[in-house]
């Protein structure tokens, strides 16, 4: 018998006995961690799940592991949303507490996740997008590959090559109609992703591939962190993949809308970057076009993931490495009028989240809600190391194992002092502030938030309660908006 409760071979027998049944910090029974993060993916962006975008390798973790279909990224205090996503996911802070850390000058590397797992004994490794203010991951990891920036500058041409990306040239506002483009998601002469002569997410696989073949040597455990940039924007992929995705089979998303009525109210209209991507208003010609860049770029990153599954294989490792694939947050991609991820609405609160390996059940999909952090004192508690008071996040192993379906945890969402969301029990609530504007959805009843229940009469005492609801989790959150704090593009400012 090896780690993850010895496979849950002994049952019951086990749940009587303490937290892991590893003992110790550094055991042979302490499985491998590989945790694979992508960047801007929709929950349903995987071919076994939504349908639309050719994922094999993700189609097979889903097959063989188990898939939490409604995992949520807590907010941002900022546009940046991955910054505050990521470093929430690394310290296991909440969400404005992260934010008041973010702005520190005292940030300690024993504050973070892969410490907690150097400290047990772990060969630590890190590569790709980092997007965590203010540490360096050289300071956190044993081993790093190359550390990318939380997004390429674009490049035109035609203004002379590298552009910053507050400038809105080559690749915003695109395509303008049917044959008026000013980018081209394949050509590298407009950089981005194709920066140094080979695409950052094959940079990636190879260097992830790299260090499961070294690791097979080792006789310590690993903990391996790949972050693709992919799929955020540029949403760049070799052509080939392009051409999987003809534009003519390409559908526009049901809930598609030219512009959203609150836009102003939520603070992602004109002039934030995601937004200012398409054109305004919102054509199909351009959320077609920008879909299918968005798979294509998926199914490159794929394969890319299918290489490092498969050096897990070659290496003999496959069997004691607990798989953990996940984003950082979702996307809109042109639903609700939006592209960006700087909303509430599930399409970019929710990323996947994927379980894979030996005791974890295997095709099992769960509806609990749960946030992406969760997965930080999830690991933990799988390497059998202690999960620190200060993590604000739960581990995930009872739901893992069935013991518990947490169906009754309520869900927060806030995005600076603009936007707050909460759920509970399949309804939603989301506010605005600025505007002081409701809406109400039943996501089970109508999961692409297609009618807002908000003035319905039958609806009234569901909206009450959810926002006594809200205003229970600002008060547990410590929400800026109740306690008067800044908020500011650099953290939370008490």
């Amino acid at each position: 018998m090896t780690w993850y409760r010895k496979h849950i071979v002994l049952g019951m027998a086990l749940l009587c006995c303490a937290a892991f049944s590893y003992g110790g910090s550094q055991t042979p029974d302490q499985p491998n961690i590989l945790f694979i993060f992508s960047d801007d993916q929709c929950w349903n962006t995987i071919g076994r799940v939504g349908g639309d975008v050719q994922t094999p390798a993700l189609d097979r973790l889903v097959d063989e592991g188990t898939f939490f279909s409604h995992t949520y990224n807590q907010g941002a205090w900022q546009g940046a949303v991955c910054i505050a996503s990521r470093t929430m996911l690394m310290t296991g802070l909440d969400v404005w507490k992260a934010g008041v850390y973010s702005s520190s000058d005292a940030q300690n590397p024993a504050d973070f996740w892969s410490t907690r797992f150097k400290e047990a004994g772990y060969k630590t490794y890190f590569a790709g997008k980092w997007h965590v203010m203010k540490i360096s991951p050289n300071t956190i990891y044993d081993v790093t590959g190359t550390i990318q920036p939380g997004m390429p500058a674009y490049e035109d041409p035609s203004m002379g090559g590298e552009i910053s990306w507050t400038v809105r040239a080559a690749g915003y506002f695109r395509p303008e109609a049917p044959g008026i483009d000013n980018w081209d998601p394949s050509d590298p002469q407009f950089g981005g992703f194709w920066k140094g002569g080979k695409h950052w997410s094959e940079v990636l696989g190879d260097e992830g591939v790299g260090f499961i073949e070294e690791a097979a040597t080792f006789k310590q455990p690993f903990f391996m962190q790949l972050a693709f940039n992919a799929p955020h924007d540029p949403r760049q992929a070799p052509k080939k993949y392009v051409d999987m995705y003809p534009l003519e089979s390409i559908e526009v998303p049901e809930n598609f809308m030219p512009e959203n009525p609150h836009m102003d109210a939520m603070e992602v209209g004109r002039g934030l970057r995601d937004e200012d991507l398409a054109p305004f208003p919102r054509s199909e010609h351009a959320i077609k076009t920008h879909r299918q860049e968005y798979f294509a770029i998926i199914t490159h990153m794929d394969e890319q993931i299918a290489r490092i599954i498969r050096a897990l294989e070659e290496t003999g490792q496959r069997d004691n490495t607990i798989i953990v694939f996940t984003s950082d947050h979702g996307l809109a991609v042109g639903q609700h009028g939006l592209l960006g991820k700087q909303n509430m609405f599930e399409h970019s609160l929710k990323p996947p989240l994927l379980f894979v390996g030996n005791g974890i059940p295997r095709g099992k999909t769960i509806d609990t809600p749960v946030y992406m952090q969760d997965l930080m004192p999830t690991t933990l508690e799988m390497a059998g190391i202690e999960i620190p008071e200060s993590v604000d996040f739960r581990s995930l192993l009872p739901v893992l194992e069935g013991r518990d379906d947490e169906q009754d945890r309520v869900m927060y969402g806030a995005y600076k002092n603009k936007q707050r969301m909460v759920l509970k029990q399949g309804k939603k609530l989301i506010w605005y502030p600025t505007s002081n504007t409701y809406l109400l959805f039943d996501i089970i009843e109508d999961p692409l938030e297609m009618n807002d229940l908000y003035a319905n009469p039958a609806y009234a005492a569901v909206a009450m309660e959810l926002m006594q609801e809200l205003k229970n989790q600002q008060a547990l959150l410590n929400d800026p908006m109740l306690t008067g704090a800044a908020v500011t593009e650099d953290g939370v400012v008490h």
